[in-house]
């Protein structure tokens, strides 16, 4: 895994600079220049957007009593956002701008939490919420309660 991290880094400036040079020869060097600084401050504006209304829910669920976990990934997703907005190139922007539409967050929080074992701790101990295990037909399933070691 970290493989393929260290490619990304190294393999991304490559492709930015190349896609660059693309539009560069497509459009000229001005409109080039003026399309990374247009995406840049729509970006910080939608950011700015998005940022406000997440950090209300936050404060909201926080105040109501419910877990924020979909916010605090979804303001996870923002500052991931805002980081490819920092870096010049129009793959890293469009990412960004993927990351700033709720639907796609909501996708990609969809994909994380069915992998996510959440543990929570009250009283001392520890209690584990995992996905609904499918047991076979003809198994009989017993409690701790239904069963004595010997």
């Amino acid at each position: 895994m970290v493989r393929f991290v260290i490619l990304g880094f190294l393999l991304l400036p490559i492709f930015e600079i190349a896609l660059f040079i693309k539009v560069g020869q497509a459009i000229g060097l001005f409109p080039t220049l003026a399309l990374v600084i247009l995406a840049a401050v729509a970006g910080a504006m939608l950011l700015r957007h998005q940022g406000l209304a997440v950090l209300n829910q936050l404060r909201s669920n926080v105040n109501s009593g419910r877990m924020p976990a979909r916010t605090v990934a979804d303001a996870m997703m923002i500052g991931l956002a805002a980081l490819f907005l920092v870096l010049p190139g129009f793959f890293s922007d469009a990412v960004a701008i993927l990351l700033l539409l709720p639907p796609v967050r909501g996708w990609i929080y969809q994909g994380l939490a069915s992998r996510v074992v959440v543990r929570t701790t009250s009283g001392g101990g520890t209690m584990e919420r995992e996905s609904p295990r499918v047991t076979p037909p003809g198994t009989i399933d017993l409690d701790k309660d239904d069963y004595e070691a010997r």
